[in-house]
This record gives structure tokens, C-alpha cells and sequence, in this order.
């Protein structure tokens, strides 16, 4: 093997060679068909434009929209105080208690009224407040 028979294994392509008689296949219009906008220099248009008509994206109703900001809820501290013996309290109890929505994925209890009784949150977050509350009250808190 010579450094001059070695071949490029990537084909190059000829470019179009466009206005340059009948001949080359790209003459007289070069590509462009006639008359029309699109034969025009500079002559585009946005994408989605439909010539004037009411364009496809416009036609259709809005439909699907899902928000990604909204699978977290805030509680407040004082929503923790339930009646009965709930002392492990997690994010399917405050579901079926009707506290928080039942299409979150997420609870943060903040700092807001009192917590009368000693209580253990599980897979809820808290700020550095209600953390000092409950710890003073001796519940835990397991994320």
C-alpha cells in the first residue's frame, strides 16, 4: 500500500452546478421551477405559513396542557394536628384526610399555627422551623 492509492472511504458528492445551460439539467430557472415566491431571491416565508390560509397549528384547538410546577403542595404546621391516634403521618394519610390534593406527588409543611401533639412525619420535607417544633415535641421526621 502507496499513500497515493489510498482511497477516502467517504464518497464527496459533486455539487450542483446550478445556471449553467440546458445541458447541465440546472439552466434557465436553476431548480427553482417558475415564477412563484419560492423562485424569487429572498423570497421564503415563516415555517407553518400557509399563503395567507389560516394555518394548521392555528386551526386546531389547544388541547393537553400539564404543568410541571404543581407536584408540590405547601401545608401548614397547624393542618398536622388531627384528632384520633395518627402519629405516623405520611402522604397518603393527608390524602384520605383531604388535606392536601390527591394528584401531588409532594408535601412541605411550613412554619404557620402550633402542633399540640408529639408526631412523625415520613417521606414529608419541613423547613428548619417545623423541624425545631417537632424535634422540641419529640416526633421525628424520615425522608
Amino acid at each position: 500500500m502507496e499513500l497515493n492509492t489510498i482511497a477516502s472511504v467517504v464518497k464527496k458528492k459533486t455539487a450542483k452546478r446550478i445556471g449553467r445551460g440546458t445541458g447541465s439539467g440546472n439552466g434557465k430557472t436553476g431548480g427553482r421551477g417558475h415564477k412563484g415566491q419560492k423562485s424569487r431571491a429572498g423570497g421564503y416565508h415563516k415555517v407553518g405559513f400557509e399563503g395567507g390560509q389560516m394555518p394548521l397549528q392555528r386551526r386546531l384547538p389547544k388541547i393537553g396542557f400539564k404543568s410541571r410546577r404543581n407536584d408540590t403542595q405547601r401545608i401548614k404546621l397547624c393542618e398536622l394536628n388531627f384528632k384520633g391516634n395518627n402519629k405516623v403521618i405520611d402522604i397518603d394519610l393527608l390524602k384520605e384526610k383531604k388535606v392536601v390534593s390527591h394528584n401531588i406527588s409532594k408535601v412541605k409543611v411550613y412554619l404557620s399555627g402550633e402542633l399540640t401533639s408529639k408526631v412523625s412525619l415520613k417521606g414529608i420535607s419541613v423547613t428548619k422551623g417545623v423541624r425545631k417544633v417537632i424535634e422540641d415535641l419529640g416526633g421525628n421526621i424520615k425522608e
